[in-house]
Parts: C-alpha cells; sequence; structure tokens
C-alpha cells in the first residue's frame, strides 16, 4: 500500500513539472504574496486570521483560517520562492489519492479497480487548477482532511470529528464529508446481520454542531463580501436551468476532460429549449434514481454518488457564485463519480450481457470484461495524463492564464476585458466601451480595476468613455453604500468611485473610514487620502484634518 503512494507522489510530479515554478497568479496575491497576516504570524496576526469579522476574512471573502494558517507556515519557510508551496500542494494531491484509494477498499472496491480508480483522479485534467494554482492549497487540503475523518471515524471518532472541524476551516466544500459519514453509517447498519458495528452517531451529531458553527462564520464573511454582488442570472428560472444545465456540463468534463479552462464562463440556459438543461433532466433522474435504489438496498455504491452529489450542491449555484462553474469545483465530485461507477459497473456489463445472450455470462466472460475495462481505464490515465501535463504549463505565467481563459471563452469577461484594453492602447474608443458593456452583461463590476490600467488613459477625455465610467460609478455607488459594515478594501473602491464623479469631500470620507476601520490595506489607503488632500490643496480647498494615526 505505501509503495502506491510512492507511485502516487513519483506520478504527480512528473505530470506537475511544468508548474513548479509557477509564479504567484490572481488570488495568491491576497492569500500569500502581498498577505501582511501570513508573513508575520503575530499573536495580533493570528487572532485576526481565526476571527470571522476580521479585515483580513473581510479581504479574502471567506471565512478558512486552517487555509491561512498553512500560508503562513508555508511563508515562514519558503518565503516568496515559489517551488516550496507548488511541491506542498503536489504532496497533498498525491496523499489525497492514496487516502481515496484506502476508502475505496472500505466500500468493498477491488483493489486493482480501486488503484487504477484513484489514479484517474489523480491525473483528472480539471484537478490542474486545484493543484498547481497556488492558493488551492485549501482545495486538496480539505480534501485529505475529509477523507481522513471518514477513514478514522470507525476506530476514533474524536480524530475524525476533529479532522472535520478543520476540514471545513480549509474550505466549505469539505461539507461533503458529512452526507458521506451518514450514509456510510446507514448501509453499515443494513448490513449488522454480517458485521454489527457502532457508528458512533452521537459524534456525528458532534460534526453537524461544527458544521452549524461554521456556517454562521462562513456566512457572515459570504454576506459581507461576495453576497453583495449582484446574482450572475438575475431570473429563478434561468439560474434554475443553468444549475441542471451545469451539472451535466462537470459530467462531461469528469467523463472526457473536455472544456477544462480557467475562469469558466458557460452561457446561461436562458431558454427552456437550452440543450445542456434538456439533456440533463434524464441523466441527472437515472442517477437520483440509482442513488435511492442503492440507498435501499443497503449498498456502499450509494455512498459514492452521495458524495458526487453533495460535492456539487454547494458550488451548484442556487447561492449565486462569482463564477458559476470551475474546474477545481470538480476536485470533490471526482471521488464520488468515480467511486461509483467502479461499484455500479460489473452489475451494469452483466445486464447488458444478459440482455444480449439472454443466459448468465461464464466466468471467462466476466473475466475478459474486466480485462477489457482495466486497458481502456489505463488508456485513459495515459491520455489525461499527457493533457495534464500541457495544462500545468498554464500555471507558469499570469499571461498563459489568462490568455487560456479568453481563448476559451472569447465572449466571457477575461476576453473583453482584455479585447477593451487594447482597443483603449490603440485610441479607439467606441470598440473600448462595446467591449466594457459586453464584460458588464457578464457581471464584470471590477470598475477599480479599470480606474487603475494605464491603457484607458488614451481615451479617458472621450465622451463615451467618460459617460460610461460614470455611470458605472453611480451604479456601484449604489450597490456598496446599501453595506452597513463594508471592509477597507470596499471602503478603498468605494472612494476610487467617487474620484470618478470628482466628489473629492466623499471620496476623503470614505478612505478616513477604511483608516478607522484598519486591516491589510493600511499603507495604501494612507497612500490614498494624501493624493486626495493633494488634490484638495491645488483646488485651494480645504484638507479637512490630518491624517489619523494608529
Amino acid at each position: 500500500m505505501w509503495l502506491l503512494l510512492v507511485a502516487f507522489v513519483g506520478l504527480t510530479f512528473a505530470i506537475y513539472a511544468p508548474a513548479l515554478d509557477g509564479s504567484f497568479i490572481s488570488d495568491d496575491e491576497h492569500y500569500v504574496e502581498k498577505n501582511v497576516y501570513v508573513h508575520d504570524p503575530t499573536g495580533e496576526n493570528l487572532v485576526a486570521i481565526l476571527d470571522p469579522g476580521s479585515a483580513l476574512t473581510l479581504l479574502v471573502e471567506n471565512y478558512a483560517p486552517v487555509h491561512l494558517l498553512l500560508h503562513a507556515a508555508q511563508w515562514q519557510v519558503f518565503g516568496p520562492e515559489v517551488r516550496g508551496y507548488h511541491v506542498v500542494n503536489l504532496l497533498l494531491h498525491a496523499l489525497a489519492a492514496w487516502l481515496l484509494f484506502r476508502l475505496f477498499l472500505l466500500t468493498g472496491i477491488a483493489p486493482l479497480a480501486a488503484a487504477l480508480g484513484c489514479a484517474f483522479f489523480l491525473v483528472h485534467p480539471a484537478n490542474v487548477e486545484a493543484v498547481a494554482w497556488i492558493s488551492q492549497l485549501k482545495t486538496s487540503a480539505a480534501m485529505v482532511l475529509a477523507l481522513g475523518a471518514l477513514l478514522a471515524h470507525p476506530r476514533r471518532p474524536a480524530l475524525a470529528a476533529l479532522l472535520f472541524g478543520l476540514a471545513l476551516l480549509a474550505k466549505p466544500t469539505a461539507i461533503v464529508a458529512l452526507p458521506v459519514v451518514v450514509a456510510l453509517g446507514w448501509v453499515r447498519s443494513r448490513k449488522q446481520a454480517v458485521a454489527p458495528v457502532d457508528w458512533h452517531w452521537k459524534w456525528v451529531a458532534g460534526w453537524s454542531v461544527l458544521l452549524a458553527a461554521f456556517a454562521l462564520a462562513e456566512w457572515m464573511a459570504f454576506s459581507s463580501t461576495a453576497g453583495q454582488a449582484p446574482p450572475l442570472y438575475a431570473e429563478l428560472d434561468v439560474r434554475l436551468r443553468s444549475v441542471l444545465a451545469n451539472a451535466l456540463r462537470y459530467l462531461v468534463r469528469a467523463v472526457s476532460g473536455f472544456g477544462v479552462s480557467v475562469f469558466q464562463e458557460p452561457p446561461p440556459a436562458d431558454s427552456w429549449w437550452d440543450p445542456w438543461w434538456l439533456a440533463s433532466l434524464p441523466l441527472l433522474a437515472a442517477l437520483g434514481w440509482r442513488t435511492l435504489f442503492t440507498l435501499r438496498r443497503g449498498r456502499y455504491e450509494a455512498v459514492w454518488w452521495i458524495f458526487a452529489i453533495a460535492g456539487f450542491a454547494p458550488i451548484s449555484g442556487v447561492i449565486p457564485l462569482p463564477y458559476p462553474m470551475a474546474d477545481r469545483y470538480l476536485y470533490f465530485m471526482l471521488p464520488g463519480l468515480i467511486g461509483g461507477s467502479l461499484l455500479a459497473g460489473p452489475e451494469l456489463a452483466r445486464a447488458v450481457a444478459n440482455a444480449l445472450r439472454h443466459a448468465e455470462p461464464s466466468p471467462r466472460a466476466c473475466l475478459r470484461a474486466r480485462s477489457v475495462g482495466a486497458v481502456l481505464s489505463g488508456v485513459a490515465i495515459v491520455f489525461f495524463s499527457l493533457q495534464s501535463y500541457e495544462r500545468s504549463h498554464v500555471w507558469q505565467r499570469l499571461e498563459f492564464f489568462m490568455a487560456e481563459a479568453a481563448r476559451n471563452y472569447p465572449e466571457g469577461v477575461v476576453a473583453k476585458t482584455r479585447e477593451a484594453s487594447r482597443a483603449a492602447l490603440e485610441g479607439n474608443a467606441h470598440a473600448a466601451v462595446a467591449a466594457l458593456r459586453a464584460a458588464r452583461a457578464r457581471g464584470y463590476n471590477r470598475l477599480d480595476n479599470v480606474n487603475r490600467d494605464p491603457a484607458y488613459r488614451r481615451i479617458a477625455a472621450e465622451p463615451v468613455f467618460r459617460e460610461l465610467i460614470a455611470q458605472w460609478a453611480s451604479e456601484e455607488i449604489a450597490r456598496l453604500e446599501k453595506n452597513l459594515q463594508p471592509s477597507q478594501q470596499a471602503l478603498r473602491v468605494l472612494a476610487q468611485y467617487y474620484l470618478v464623479q470628482d466628489d473629492l469631500a466623499a471620496a476623503e470620507r470614505s478612505i478616513r473610514r477604511a483608516i478607522e476601520r484598519g486591516g491589510p490595506l493600511d499603507e495604501k489607503v494612507r497612500v490614498d487620502l494624501e493624493q486626495i488632500e493633494r488634490q484638495k490643496r491645488i483646488r485651494g480647498l480645504s484638507s479637512g484634518g490630518s491624517i489619523p494615526r494608529r
């Protein structure tokens, strides 16, 4: 068994070799690279990491203290050198595959099938995002802790409860472990006549208490940050159809690897005749029926289908998210889909053989079918390994990262904002505005990024551009002013919007509130205030006070 772990580690490093020196990209900046709380783990900073209402929690828009504590430990060892962070991510991914192998065995999956299934998980191209992206340490760490909790529960329930709590504090999608442990207990209770087992139901109830406490803390962070953003699909019927359409997209990616990409932006299911939505209905109905059928009969297969469903539920889009889909979200669905398929496969194959032969297949035919299945699995693993190796190059540089998103979704936010920036550099204000409006229609609300982009200086005086920016600023101000407890970042952004409207007094008030609020942007907001006061002096206005000190 330990040799399998060594093999998984070797395979992981072979596939992800191109990403080992990949730079800090996108979210890595505020999670690691420029996060002063992570760089200097003082007592005050550690309290901020653990506090669900702290300025840091609002900055990262999630309550995930284990994730940040892991990054803090990494920074003390690796500093700004990226290779160490990548190595840790790779080791955790290999460990997750190995723990999954052990759980497969405990649910009656044959060793060879379990090993092939875990290798499939290990090399799947959708998992590249969760492994090669430094700040996605939370995904693999949460998976390791969740699988550890499921494995520990039968014999060490106290340890299992601790691991489950830590998993939640690494990433909310670790919630999957709770319905899975309940399903495991149900199946084992149905098998009591063969193998009586004490499933420690009181400890499972303790898991529920941990989840409730975590959900409250996470909601505090989410409702003050990402929850303030307008929903991508405002109409309820469009949102529900899109949820089911995206569920089918995940199934297609799981089976084929087709459609993997950073910053996925599938179109909404606007019509009742949307093909993704319509095709999802029979497949999802069949999956739901199979889950209930096997659960009623006390089969371990049901456990894995529940694993997949629970992995999808938190990111389904019922609760609006900035991006409706992401490769990394499949990380918590794949184990369930693989495990369920491994247990359902032989039965379905026998059913097909019976229908064709009108008789029970011979042992030799069964052996031949298993051999064919193993060969096909091996081919899929090799194919996915090559695909993942190529995709790991994307995480070498930000330009590769953004270019892939623009290439795969030419009508998406990334493509349109890049198009707008290029048009602005060429002095084409009308083309830049058209591209920005298209990005706005897809949910883009980062006017602060537009203000910081030097490309737009060439068209800053153009009436069509000024009209767009003024309208945009008004809409964002109205949205942000509704937040009674804005974060330091939100207040800084609000001040920038007031500057767009040339309202220096309102911008100054917002910046002073940001300084009083305190947080990781203290130095930046002080610079902002100095610049506002300088503008007021130039205009011959009173500064209205000195810079507050903390």
